[in-house]
This record gives C-alpha cells, structure tokens and sequence, in this order.
C-alpha cells in the first residue's frame, strides 16, 4: 500500500515492476523443477544399482558422547515470550562476561562451534545456539514461521533473555544471512560483526541473478523450495547425502583441513536423523524468495568477514563486494586452502583471526 500523500507510480513503470517480478518467480520455479529433476534422477539412479541400501536409515536413539563434552560448556534453554518457543543452546565461560553468540549455518547445529566455544570462554560468555527448528530448539510447523523477520526477533529476543543488551556477533553460512540482519535492523545490539562464507545479503541477491554459476550453485535454495521431497532425498542411503556435504571431495574439508572425526559425523547424524528433524531446517529456505531482496543495506559496525576460498556453494568474488555497504572498519580474510565450513576446517586460524580482529578493535577504542 503506498504511503500517504505518495504519488502513485505511472502506468509504464508498474508494468515494468509486474514484468520483472513475474520474470524472477518464473526463473525460481523454472529452477526448482529443474533441481527436482536432477533429485529424481539420482534416485532412481540409487535404486537402480542397490535397491536395499537406498532406503535404509538407522534408528539413533542415544547421542554419542561428544554432544555431552564438559569441555564445551553447559546446555541450557530459554523461553521466549513473544513467540512461546524454547531455543536451546551450549553456554560456556562466565556469566557476567561479554557475550559472543555464535550462529550456525545449514545442516548444521550448535556443535559446529566447538572450537570456538573452547578458545573463546576465557575472555567471552560464549553461547552456540541450535536456531529455530534445530536440534533441541522447538520447531514451529508452518513454513511462514520461518519468514526472515521471525529469525531476526528471534535473535533480539534471546540476547535479552539472556541479560544481554549487546554482544560480539557471529555467523556462518545461514547463521551469516541471520547475523547481518540482526546487525542491518538493530545495530546498537552487535558491538562487533563477524561473518563466515556469507556476503551482504544484498550482494548475494544482485550476484545470483547476475552470475549463472553461482546461481547453479545454490540450487539448493530452489530445490528446497518444494514439500516434503528435499527431506526425503536427504534421508536416502542412511543420509548419505549429510555425510558427504562434509566429507567428499567436492565439498567437504580438504585435506589440508581439520577433518572431522568418526564421533563428529555421527554427532551430525544423530541431531538430523530424529522424524521431523531436517523440516524445520529446510523451512528456513522456503520463505527466502518473499523476504528479500531489503529495504536497508548499511552495516556500521566495525566487520570481520572470514571466507573459505575452495567454498563449493559459495564465489569468492562475493566478499570482496561485501565491503560497500559496511561503513565501518571491515577487515576480509579469504583462507586459500579452507573450503565453506570454515570454523570446523581450519579453527586455529580462524580463532587466531578473531582474537586480532577483537583485540584490533578494542585497542582502537582505547586510542
């Protein structure tokens, strides 16, 4: 509806917007079936060479031991009152101390910030949360529920239920999406920004449209776009599919990474195989195409944007496009041998990276 007092738009342009939207949502769903195709194909594929493997999925009903390492703090859940939720998440260091929250990316879940949460707990109240529909965190049944705007409040909502009115802000990949829209709409909550193999999501917007090799990319966003099919694919094969996101040579850690361990993968395995668990995560997705492109662009805290080079889903020319619209010190490390799961493929470097951008900033306070 246009404002009061607005002038309305002459006729050729309101055509021209029609135009364009019907050319962009026929270009999503023309996509997604495409994407759909391709899914079928691989399994009927499967079915073909071993029919008996392709629909064995093990009942997991016990955690493997890592998801309950003393080492990595303390699970807990909070309430939140608008929405009625209960998020849950892996708390360690002090209370009291400045609070770093740590958001993950997709499939992922609170674990994908163990590195973090060790090194950082000395200095930080370190929080890894499962994001709504993740792991322990309650998942709402319908897709509107996952609009952009209900993951921002979520974070907003969280930071002061926890007794916090500010924080060190991180995200990876989804959870990168997620922080720079917590940092667009309520910047005088996120005294530092720092982003993981994620672009301004403006960049990424104007980049898929204009570059079909990152649009092929991220297939992904429109395959998810369909019901209940994409977890389903996700299931084959005893979640086949899970374990070689992180583990095959076209986009898992490479060798020169911190690949993950037998426990790790299974700890991943665990979290997902559980009925229901992969819808909340895939809803995230099916509401993308609504929500952007945005409205307001500025970042104007200080930015630390970390990104894997060999990132299978995502172009590294994206970062560097990123720096226009952080009015701030932005500072970009792009990690040459580190492939998209950045934080789990080369922690030491990626914690050392952090350290200097938050001992930089505070010491450029201080002067």
């Amino acid at each position: 509806m246009a404002r009061p007092g607005a002038a309305c738009p002459p006729p050729a342009r309101r055509v021209m917007v029609a135009a364009r939207a019907l050319l962009f949502w026929a270009l999503v769903y023309s996509y997604c079936g495409v994407c759909a195709c391709i899914a079928g194909l691989r399994l009927l594929w499967s079915i073909g060479r071993r029919p008996g493997e392709t629909f064995r999925w093990v009942v997991r009903e016990n955690p493997p031991a890592c998801l309950n390492d003393p080492s990595l703090g303390t699970h807990c859940y909070v309430r939140i009152k608008d929405s009625g939720l209960r998020f849950h998440y892996v708390a360690a260091g002090e209370r009291g101390k400045p609070l770093m929250l740590l958001l993950h990316g997709f499939p992922e879940f609170w674990y994908s910030w163990r590195h973090q949460l060790r090194e950082f707990k000395s200095e930080y109240r370190v929080v890894a949360l499962d994001l709504r529909g993740y792991g322990e965190t309650d998942a709402p049944s319908h897709k509107e529920n996952y609009k952009l705007d209900c993951l921002i409040a979520d974070i907003k909502d969280i930071l002061e239920s926890l007794g916090y009115n500010k924080c060190v802000l991180i995200g990876h990949d989804w959870g990168g999406m997620i922080a720079w829209l917590v940092a667009i709409c309520y910047p005088e909550m996120v005294t530092k920004l720092i982003v993981v193999n994620f672009p301004h999501p403006s960049v990424f917007t104007e980049y898929i449209l204009r570059h079909p090799s990152q649009l092929i990319k991220s297939g992904y966003y429109f395959f998810f776009q369909m019901p209940w099919f994409p977890e389903f694919m996700f299931t084959l094969n005893d979640f086949k599919v899970l374990k070689s996101l992180f583990t095959s040579q076209a986009t898992g850690i490479g060798r020169k990474g911190c690949r993950l361990t037998a426990e790790d993968i299974e700890a991943y395995l665990y979290v997902f195989s559980q009925p229901g668990a992969l819808t909340g995560p895939i809803n995230h997705y099916r509401t993308i195409f609504s929500c952007l492109p945005l409205q307001h662009h500025e970042v104007i805290m200080p930015t630390l944007l970390l990104w894997g080079e060999r990132d299978a889903f995502m172009e590294v020319e994206m970062a560097e496009i990123t720096r226009i619209y952080v009015k701030n010190h932005f500072r970009l490390t792009i990690l040459s041998e580190a492939s998209h799961w950045l934080q789990q493929d080369q922690p030491d470097i990626v914690n050392k990276l952090i350290w200097t951008f938050l001992k930089e900033e505070t010491k450029r306070k201080r002067e």
